[in-house]
């Protein structure tokens, strides 16, 4: 199953089908799951976590919110995308900073994914701002 392909599949995309907002949207619902994860293996490990968990949450809940309103596309609003995409990168890179300063596996591998969202989210932005 595919995101990328329902989208395409939307009665209103047709030609206005974005590759790089599709690969965005992809990756933000990954980056969502993992960041959850992380804030939940942060709950788990010695030390105080309290930023890097509530990072990881905040980063995850506007993933989600990113990729379901990216993924609407009838009647398409295209400002409050771009907003949510800026939002988005925002949130990444906040969760980068701080899971990059824990030493654990978790916090690493939710940097990454955090890296590929932005860098993603950010081709959508730049390839929507090209066609507008």
């Amino acid at each position: 199953m595919s995101i990328k392909e329902m989208i395409k599949e939307h009665p209103q995309v047709g030609a206005d089908w974005n590759d790089q907002l599709g690969e965005a949207v992809k990756h933000a619902m990954y980056c969502a799951a993992i960041c959850n994860s992380c804030a939940d293996a942060c709950s788990a490990e010695e030390g105080d976590m309290q930023k890097c968990i509530r990072l990881c949450m905040d980063c995850s809940d506007i993933c989600t919110a990113t990729y379901r309103v990216a993924t609407r596309r009838t009647a398409g609003n295209v400002g409050i995308i771009e907003a949510m995409l800026r939002t988005c990168i925002a949130a990444c890179e906040a969760c980068i900073d701080e899971c990059s300063k824990h030493d654990s596996d978790h916090c690493r591998r939710c940097a990454r994914m955090c890296r590929e969202c932005a860098d993603d989210c950010l081709k959508a932005l730049n390839g929507m701002e090209q066609h507008a």
